[in-house]
């Protein structure tokens, strides 16, 4: 029931999934095992995440197949200069033998190593550790770079992305480049609510859905790969619901005119951020 999008690797990622970011590590099992039941088989969480240890304890639980599961993790800004050693630990933790999608999960320009993380990453793709990868957070000047120095473009660019924040910039040059968008914080990331927005709220009510049912259905049209955080298994079945219904080219514009261009930016710039 969840659609799938190709990616320029020949393979493909389910649109909607669940996202670990900001799961407590002591609920993680717990709440993948819930999405595992509510439907979900795409998963997203990241070494900075500290819950991969659920997660694996999870998976190895469920009798869903492993193929039929996409898990995604990401290396983390400290180990850009042995990503192979990075990926060992997070596949120990997760009890797993490969990852789905494996992401550098920021640039961190001024450490300059994030070419190099990505030369590992092209081999451990090439030893099968990982089937697919990408980047998190990069801009059009750091894929050029990947680019000019590899001649590798990665499959996906994970990037901040909501109704207040729409990215155009980026998701523009990203769709140029082949190279599939993915968002995080689809629903405000804990910064606002869609139930903020009247003009979302409008259009819930006369649909009858949920206003985070209509950010998320907006994502989903706009060819966004999204998978929005939430601890309850109602939420969870009504996230999943959204692949159930279409909004009108009307509605679709009225969400497009929310966008406050950079003024929306909730998170940190990836051309300044480099935390540890």
């Amino acid at each position: 029931m969840i659609p799938r999008i190709s990616l320029n690797d020949a393979t493909s990622i389910p649109q909607l999934g669940y996202g670990l970011c900001r799961v407590d590590p002591a609920e993680a099992q717990r709440t993948v095992e819930a999405a595992l039941e509510a439907g979900y088989r795409h998963f997203d969480t990241a070494h900075i995440y500290h819950n991969e240890e659920g997660v694996g304890r999870a998976l190895a639980a469920t009798g869903v197949p492993r193929e039929e599961l996409y898990i995604t993790t990401k290396l983390w800004n400290d180990s850009h200069d042995d990503a192979r050693a990075a990926l060992a630990r997070s596949l120990d933790t997760l009890q797993l033998d490969r990852v789905d999608l494996y992401l550098i999960h920021w640039p961190r320009p001024a450490q300059d190593l994030y070419v190099t993380a990505w030369e590992t990453l092209i081999e451990l793709r090439a030893d099968g550790l990982a089937t697919s990868i990408g980047v998190s957070n990069f801009g059009p000047e750091h894929l050029d770079r990947l680019d000019a120095e590899t001649g590798v473009t990665p499959a996906v660019n994970q990037v901040e992305l909501h109704p207040l924040f729409q990215n155009r910039p980026v998701r523009e040059a990203m769709r140029a480049r082949g190279i599939v968008i993915e968002g995080w914080g689809p629903l405000g990331g804990g910064y606002y609510s869609p139930a903020d927005l009247p003009d979302v709220v409008d259009i819930a009510r006369a649909r009858g859905v949920s206003p985070a049912q209509v950010v998320l259905r907006w994502h989903l049209q706009n060819g966004v790969v999204v998978f929005p955080k939430t601890s309850t298994a109602q939420r969870m079945r009504e996230n999943l619901a959204t692949t159930s219904f279409e909004l009108t080219e009307q509605e679709m514009a009225r969400l497009d005119a929310l966008d406050q261009g950079e003024a929306g930016r909730k998170g940190p710039h990836p051309a300044h951020y480099e935390e540890d």
